[in-house]
């Protein structure tokens, strides 16, 4: 976590001063003040230095101050409902969790409706997951892990960050794909679980690539796969899980949205500047040396892949009977 604090302190403040001569105006009136957007995790995480680095680009890019504000807690669902009661004017915004996909089925009763009461604005990245196993088992790929899981049945145990977390049913979903059993063990984090998985506690991990790539980097885990449909520029001698399993692609991701109801002017200003910004060396650089993946999308499309993520893990959470904690 130091190092990201350290990347959020020198990418987020130093290189945007170089586009402050070179923003362009705009007559349409908006924003004619601060703007806020809402992040649903604590400081300090991917996410969170994610939503700086959009964060400080919109505010150069538009000669407003666009201001983050945290608000973590009931596994993002906090902020979401606290965004979907905020006026629809473009001043509040979301940044948009991969979670969303996930809790609309995992929880059974949630105060909003996300695809109904949040207007998708723009993508900001994708977030690789690292399928990694402790040093002491013997599998050196998918294939050879699947025939050591099959071997050694109920004795595998996956490190997760919680119920329903990234790293959890993208475990449940390589189960149900390869019938190779996992019991999930849940930590309160990420880094808690991935110190269990060093110290051999535990056997296998679907870890987010910024949480474990320094570890990975060190040989104290050994990393099988990416769970991205692509092999990603962080770790190019790793091999993606779907180059086994055909089809397979579990990721985390990010984007902003608004309150629905919001201008259609707005959210395509909002869209035309973030892609501005996913497509500028300097922003796309800062993004993937967190080990994410700029992507550009109209808000049709970030609409569009929300409805598909939200089926895809709605199947996953219903046929492995994951119920939040």
């Amino acid at each position: 976590m130091t190092s990201l604090k350290r990347l959020a302190k020198t990418m987020v403040g130093a290189f945007f001063a170089l586009y402050a001569l070179q923003a362009p105006a705009f007559s349409v009136g908006y924003p004619d003040r601060s703007v806020r957007i809402v992040v649903p995790v604590a400081a300090g995480g991917a996410l969170d230095i994610n939503a700086r680095i959009i964060a400080q680009w919109l505010t150069e890019r538009l000669h407003q101050s666009f201001i983050i504000e945290n608000k973590p807690g009931a596994g993002t669902n906090l902020a979401i409902e606290y965004v979907v009661r905020a006026p629809a004017d473009g001043y509040t915004l979301l940044l948009v969790p991969g979670s969303v996909s996930v809790n609309a089925t995992l929880y059974e009763k949630l105060n909003f409706n996300f695809l109904r009461d949040i207007t998708p604005v723009a993508m900001i990245s994708k977030l690789p997951l690292v399928m990694e196993v402790n040093l002491s088992i013997p599998a050196q790929n998918v294939t050879e892990f699947v025939a050591y899981a099959k071997a050694n049945a109920g004795k595998m145990n996956m490190a997760t960050s919680g119920n329903g977390t990234p790293h959890h049913i993208a475990g449940a979903l390589f189960s149900l794909t390869t019938g190779a059993e996992m019991v999930p063990v849940p930590f309160g984090g990420g880094a808690p679980a991935l110190v269990s998985l060093m110290g051999e506690h535990v056997q296998v991990m679907f870890s987010p690539l910024p949480e474990s790539i320094g570890s990975i980097r060190a040989g104290k885990v050994r990393a099988l796969a990416v769970t991205t449909a692509n092999r990603v520029d962080a770790l190019p001698d790793v091999p993606t899980v779907a180059e086994t399993l055909p089809g397979f692609e579990a990721s985390s991701w990010q984007g902003v949205g608004v309150p629905t109801a919001t201008p259609k002017e707005i959210v395509d200003l909002l869209n035309r500047e973030i892609n501005a910004g996913l497509t500028d060396p300097k922003v796309r650089q800062a993004i993937s040396e967190l080990g994410s993946i700029p992507t550009v999308m109209s808000p049709a499309e970030f609409k569009q892949m929300i409805i598909d993520e939200t089926k895809k893990w709605g199947d996953v959470i219903r046929a492995a009977n994951i119920k939040p904690e």
